[in-house]
């Protein structure tokens, strides 16, 4: 009969004995390096940000003509009482949604159609698609905007459009963005469902199509339940990257679009650090950015807690 070891619980008490306190930590300690590079990369700057936003900090204190002073929430109350962040707040909102589920929606439907056709033109759609993840964001922009030109791209040639110009209007610029988005994001939703995928029993599959089930329904009750800690994985992922895009609005709409139509809240934090110099008010921007992609995290997984997933 097996027994405990007398290191592993104090005798009488049946808490855990020195052997097995000093192991606890052994995990801690493999994760150290990594953890002191996160600290550099991470907390530091983060605690910078932090720290001018509470001050006075334009290019008059950069360049040393006026000393910087202490602000408070001043910076807070200045950015929260102007109508335009607001304005940009629900745009940015409602832009990385659309990114989001449509992200989502493709990269989860092509990984589908991963698993249902043969081995070569899987082998091609994959390279395709890791050809458009591993594009640099700035060329990638460059390239759709060139596609989409009034007057050079052939898409508005094989549409018929003429010389409509995608970037003029708002809703067609931010729709012409998405689709950039979408397109260079998609690749890793698709790939790593389609490992999720793969990872589950085929004898699961075949029997809910033996049972007369249908692919959606198929994907609906059995795949994508069993898939849920990956689908997060990729989600919380996606609208961290889709909250915070940049390159593809700045480079696609020149800045922001026609008097900022297109503005979202980093290409606003950009104006505000760099164009008017209002460094402590991009500050700001950046705090309240990190804040809500935070909340959203916490909020989703806790949900995710209260159903007994695993994460």
């Amino acid at each position: 009969m097996a027994t405990t070891p007398a290191h592993d619980t104090v005798p009488g008490t049946g808490r855990p004995g020195p052997g097995r306190r000093h192991g606890a930590w052994t995990p801690w300690l493999y994760l150290a390096p990594a953890l002191v590079v996160l600290a550099a990369l991470l907390v530091y700057p983060i605690y910078q940000l932090g720290l001018i936003s509470f001050l006075e900090y334009t290019q008059a204190q950069v360049s040393g003509g006026e000393p910087t002073s202490f602000q408070g929430l001043g910076n807070y109350r200045e950015l929260f009482s102007d109508a335009q962040f607001w304005q940009v707040l629900l745009a940015t909102v409602v832009f990385a949604a659309a990114c989001v589920v449509t992200t989502l929606a493709a990269g989860c439907a092509l990984a589908v159609l991963l698993t249902r056709i043969r081995a070569l033109p899987r082998l091609v759609l994959m390279l395709a698609a890791l050809g458009a993840w591993a594009t640099p964001a700035i060329t990638g922009s460059t390239v759709w905007v060139f596609l989409f030109d009034p007057d050079f791209g052939p898409v508005n040639k094989v549409l018929g459009l003429g010389d409509f110009s995608w970037t003029y209007g708002r809703y067609s610029a931010f729709a012409l963005v998405l689709l950039e988005v979408v397109w260079c994001s998609f690749p890793f939703v698709m790939v790593t469902v389609y490992a999720g995928i793969k990872a589950i029993p085929g004898e699961v599959l075949e029997a809910a199509s033996l049972d007369g089930a249908s692919q959606w329904r198929i994907w609906r009750s059995v795949t994508a339940p069993m898939l849920r800690p990956i689908l997060v994985v990729v989600t919380i992922q996606s609208i961290i990257w889709d909250f915070k895009v940049f390159t593809q609005i700045y480079v696609m709409t020149g800045g922001g679009g026609i008097a900022g139509q297109n503005l979202v809240l980093n290409v606003y934090a950009y104006q505000k650090a760099f164009a008017s110099s209002e460094y402590s008010l991009g500050s700001a921007i950046g705090v309240v950015m990190l804040l809500i992609l935070l909340a959203v995290t916490l909020v989703y997984l806790r949900l995710l807690r209260r159903q007994g997933e695993e994460i």
